[in-house]
């Protein structure tokens, strides 16, 4: 309902002057509190129902880690079933290195998982489950967001299992580093109350669809907690399930999705409306050799447009890595054309 039907009908009062020239109270308006009363059943329904789409689709996730290991002992975090035949999505920080996975289904099951696939750059990992009678939940369009828009966050934070938390969606584009120490790009920000254990479960829209998986807060702040958009995360999710790890192209510039203005994008002929800005080159990286600057703003790579951080990762997949490639780029107000030479990823240093 919107706030405007609600209002929609509601009788006007205002004070009046009695016989003594006293004013005197209108008498009480009983549509006013059945008005607020709808209003609050809309949103809670709203959240019940993402629930009650959700929630059987969300698992508790209970990991050992050897003893003789740099991590000991057990930990535990959430994960969420993306497909009928037991695969699940959840946090690298939640599995790594784990000897033993155990996932709690939400009616009290619990199954012996196995690792399927690891990300630390992503922060994401992929594990199985073998049993019958799953459901899944499926990933929204993290590109679609608004900031404030409710979002709704599920899982098992200290241990709690179908722990319910809901807020907005704060802010957007956010940028921060994986435990691996690369930077993670387009990173959702919520104030939904998450704690220890929401790591890996999903944040979800109005529509119960996630649209980001939840992965970080800043334990010295209140309301404002972290997670990784479901764009990226789906696809890094399928090729894990594909291929175990993700074998990256790597271009060595940092850079950030930013808006290309109009007018210079009609000058130019270029379609797109925002593309990569180019904040920072790595000395003697790819795009150092193909002599890319920083503030270029990349609009284009083999022939399709990037109008995204997630737009360039879907292009720099393994298979490029090698493969001389036309890089289009709007410098100031120029249009160039570069030809760049993709690298593998290299590992980070520890």
């Amino acid at each position: 309902m919107k706030i405007s039907e609600a209002f929609q009908g509601r009788p006007t009062t205002q004070p009046v002057l009695d016989r003594s020239g006293l004013f005197t109270a209108p008498e009480k308006n009983f549509n006013a509190a059945n008005d607020d009363a709808a209003l609050l059943d809309a949103y809670s329904q709203t959240v019940s129902g993402v629930v009650d789409a959700a929630r059987d689709s969300v698992v508790n996730i209970r990991v050992r880690h050897a003893a003789n290991g740099q991590r000991n002992g057990e930990g535990s975090g959430s994960g969420f079933i993306i497909t009928p035949d037991g695969y699940i999505v959840t946090n690298s920080h939640v599995v790594h290195g784990a000897t033993t996975i155990q996932v709690a289904l939400a009616d009290g099951r619990t199954y012996s998982a196995e690792l399927i696939g690891d990300d630390p750059d992503s922060d994401l990992a992929v594990i199985r489950i073998n049993a019958p009678d799953l459901r899944h939940i499926q990933f929204g369009n993290s590109s679609q967001l608004r900031v404030g828009q409710i979002a709704v966050a599920i899982g098992s934070p200290l241990g709690f299992q179908q722990t319910v938390t809901a807020g907005v969606i704060s802010a957007l584009g956010r940028t921060m580093r994986a435990q691996s120490g690369r930077t993670m790009e387009n990173i959702v920000q919520t104030d939904a109350a998450l704690n220890p254990g929401n790591s890996g479960g999903p944040l979800l829209n109005s529509h119960g669809e996630v649209v980001g998986v939840n992965t970080a807060i800043i334990p010295s702040a209140q309301g404002i907690c972290f997670a990784i958009a479901s764009n990226s995360a789906e696809l890094v999710a399928a090729w894990l399930i594909k291929d175990g790890r993700i074998r990256r192209a790597w271009l060595g510039i940092h850079g950030q999705t930013a808006p290309l203005h109009p007018r210079i994008a009609r000058y130019l002929g270029v379609k797109n409306s925002q593309g990569v800005l180019v904040l920072d080159i790595e000395p003697d990286s790819p795009g150092a050799k193909a002599g890319l600057r920083e503030g270029d703003l990349l609009v284009g790579l083999k022939n399709k447009p990037i109008t995204s951080i997630d737009d360039l990762q879907r292009v720099l997949v393994g298979s490029e890595i090698g493969v001389k490639s036309k890089l289009e780029i709007v410098r100031r107000t120029y249009r160039l054309e570069l030809e760049i030479i993709p690298r593998e990823m290299p590992a980070v240093k520890k």
